[in-house]
């Protein structure tokens, strides 16, 4: 069984965004626009990646 990871990339900014966005950003690994991170495919990620979708993208592959 292989593990699954998804790549982000920031694409917009946590300035003046709830405090709690920014901090699920930073728990996933990104601080600053363009900066990119991997985490594993899992529920709670999945989740994360929910909540801040309008400034992340999803990278395929």
């Amino acid at each position: 069984m292989t593990d699954s990871h998804i790549k982000l990339v920031q694409v917009r900014s946590a300035i003046g965004r709830p405090g709690d966005q920014t901090a699920t950003l930073r728990g996933l690994g990104l601080d600053k626009i363009g900066r990119e991170s991997r985490v594993k495919d899992t529920p709670a990620n999945r989740g994360m990646i929910k909540k801040i979708a309008h400034l992340v993208r999803v990278v395929e592959g």
